[in-house]
């Protein structure tokens, strides 16, 4: 069921210099609502400002730092008096093979993809429960419900993302506040160019990363991004809006590829993980408090 949107909603967006940012800015201005777009750099942003003044505040985010994403939060609401939908959509891709990857490369990209949505909704969670409304939207992807060579960090960043978000989809429906993950798949942002970085190969991969180039030019399917602002600002719309939705045909067949799959391995296997369970009293001295100096 579709409710008629509401005048005026305030949204809340990261990553809203370019890419899927850009085009749900545009989309929500689009609508006659109002935005704070955050983003690390803001220059991109000023043709929108003109063209839309105040219903558009450009604020500048680095959403690592978590007190300045609850300053920024802070200065969102007095400017615009209440948030209706947060959109958790900065993030990169960080390419390479999991043994590739040094401490500090695999920090920055839980750090942005992962700790950067948490610290923002945690940041909002107050004025949305205030308000016993509000609607978060995590950008999520196709890559959180799979790891696949060189994107296992970040599919590692989306795992957590999903798994973070359904808990707080459960925490935060008592007071009224939505929460929902989208996984899209390809879309023509910078997220493969000034979106991306890459580690430094090691040799023995090279005969797997020539296999995955040719793969991912022969099957690779990428759309425009206004289409997902399309998807999202029907999501927003709705009065019922999933926990989860998919964007893209390519992406809901693999899923659905991915699930059958997996259901296939756990039945195969059932006889061994029921073995694995049998209830019994707890064992004697089970819990008891250590022995003095144990």
């Amino acid at each position: 069921m579709t409710a008629t949107p509401a005048a005026g909603r305030v949204w809340f967006i990261t990553g809203a210099s370019r890419g899927l940012g850009r085009a749900f800015t545009e989309a929500a201005l689009a609508a006659g609502d109002r935005v704070v777009a955050v983003a690390r750099t803001l220059t991109t942003l000023e043709p929108l400002a003109a063209e839309h003044g105040d219903r558009l505040l450009a604020l500048p985010l680095d959403v690592t730092d978590r007190a300045a994403v609850h300053t920024t939060v802070d200065t969102a609401v007095r400017h615009f008096g209440r948030l209706d939908i947060v959109v958790n959509n900065a993030g990169f891709l960080a390419m390479g093979m999991v043994e590739e990857f040094g401490e500090a490369e695999a920090r920055a990209q839980m750090d942005t993809n992962f700790f950067g949505a948490l610290w923002v909704s945690q940041a909002v969670l107050p004025t949305l429960r205030a308000q016993g409304s509000g609607h978060i939207v995590q950008i999520s992807s196709i890559g959180a419900l799979g790891g696949y060579p060189l994107t296992g960090l970040y599919s590692a960043s989306k795992f957590a993302l999903e798994g973070m978000s359904e808990a707080l989809a459960a925490e935060a429906a008592a007071f009224g506040v939505k929460v929902t993950l989208v996984e899209p798949g390809g879309y023509w942002t910078d997220l493969y160019t000034t979106g991306l970085v890459a580690t430094e190969p090691m040799d023995l991969y090279a005969p797997l990363r020539a296999e995955l180039e040719k793969q991912f030019a022969e099957s690779s399917i990428d759309s425009l991004p206004h289409l997902a602002a399309e998807a999202v600002m029907k999501l927003v719309d709705s009065d019922d809006p999933p926990l989860r939705l998919l964007l893209g045909s390519a992406v809901y067949d693999m899923a659905f590829d991915i699930s059958r799959k997996r259901m296939d391995t756990w039945a195969a296997w059932e006889e061994t993980s029921r073995a694995a369970e049998r209830g019994v009293e707890a064992p004697e001295g089970y819990g008891a408090p250590a022995a003095d100096g144990g």
